[in-house]
């Protein structure tokens, strides 16, 4: 299967020359966008390749046509995808981010698939925007930092398993969930947690996490759910929760106080205000 994608491609000897090419997937060269980039259906960035997304790139999911989604049961997602099993940096800045997108700016989140990092040995995210996807990022047995950037309007923002992950200075707003995982080393700390249907999705054994410092605000459903594979305890202590009321913090937790063959999620002490450093540098 042959994929359109609008870029500017520049092979590491071949310098950077703006063209509209038919590429084959999976991508097996180093390779780096820049400009607006379209992707139709399913492509795939081999082991071999590393790939760069410059500052102020746009890369815009379209709906793909008959035989172009070729992935579509988990852990992959329905729409047209990007899969990473090389490197991949994608590192905007603060006067130009990068822009991850469905082509429709009105697309309901689901209308693309999502960035899926299948064991990448190596995923930068900086100064990135993710709207309208699925699951904007999903990692799976791959390490990955995601800093200063914005997820908004997606089913999930950043869903992983069996990854070391770096989540900090990032912002959640109006997601079907923030952030959902299971397995895993996470690092989740100085992001704000906004205005999502649910804050923190906990789906099974969590092992060395560290979840500190982040805002937690007005998060509609639940603002940490434990999965049916969580019957341990969860250490959520030093975050602010939008209230310093204890009893309408937890009302807000799907744990053990509810199901009893679930952990308690332990809170205590919270910071009895926002942190001024948590999220991103900008906020458009």
């Amino acid at each position: 299967m042959r994929l359109l994608i609008l870029f500017t491609l520049c092979v590491t000897l071949g310098g950077c020359v703006p063209s509209v090419m038919r590429v084959a997937s999976p991508i097996d060269a180093d390779t780096v966008w820049q400009g607006r980039v379209e992707i139709a259906g399913d492509v795939e960035i081999s082991p071999e390749a590393k790939h760069t997304i410059l500052r102020g790139t746009e890369v815009i999911f379209l709906p793909p046509k008959d035989g172009e989604d070729r992935y579509i049961d988990h852990p992959h997602f329905p729409g047209s995808e990007l899969i990473v099993h090389g490197r991949l940096t994608a590192e905007g800045i603060l006067e130009a981010p990068i822009h991850f997108r469905a082509a429709d700016p009105k697309a309901s989140a689901g209308s693309w698939g999502g960035i899926n990092l299948v064991k990448s040995p190596e995923a930068s995210f900086r100064f990135c925007r993710f709207t309208q996807a699925d699951s904007a990022i999903h990692s799976q047995e791959s390490q990955v930092s995601i800093e200063e950037s914005i997820f908004e309007r997606n089913k999930v923002g950043v869903r992983f398993h069996s990854s070391a992950i770096l989540v900090e200075h990032n912002l959640f707003r109006d997601n079907g969930a923030a952030i959902r995982f299971h397995f895993g080393a996470p690092v989740i700390c100085k992001n704000v947690l906004i205005n999502n249907g649910k804050g923190i999705f906990i789906t099974a054994h969590p092992r060395e996490y560290h979840i500190e410092a982040n805002n937690f605000v007005n998060n509609r459903d639940w603002t940490v759910v434990l999965g049916e594979e969580v019957p341990e305890d969860v250490s959520l202590r030093r975050n602010f929760w939008g209230t310093t009321e204890i009893a309408k913090i937890i009302d807000h937790f799907f744990d053990g106080r509810r199901e009893k063959h679930l952990g308690i999620i332990d809170i205590e002490p919270i910071n009895d205000s926002p942190s001024p450093m948590a999220g991103p540098a900008w906020n458009p």
